[in-house]
């Protein structure tokens, strides 16, 4: 396994907005894209938006088992 970023982000809820730390890991196996660390509904609508930001970016979407870990703060 390998940490490939940290970064500090937030979460809204409502009009409040939250620190999160973003925490992404690549590591071997079968290709998966799996967004752990918030309920359910604010990850569905994070991996969607991650998953655009990769493939917008110049980036290669990695053919890694990918884990993006929001940890509120």
């Amino acid at each position: 396994e390998k940490i490939v970023a940290k970064v500090h982000s937030s979460a809204l809820f409502g009009i409040e907005a939250y620190p999160v730390e973003v925490e992404v890991d690549l590591a071997r196996g079968l290709p998966k894209f799996s967004i752990v660390g918030l309920p359910d509904v604010a990850v569905k609508e994070a991996r969607e938006r991650v998953s655009s930001a990769i493939k917008n970016s110049s980036f290669d979407f990695p053919t890694k088992k990918i884990t993006v870990n929001l940890a509120p703060r």
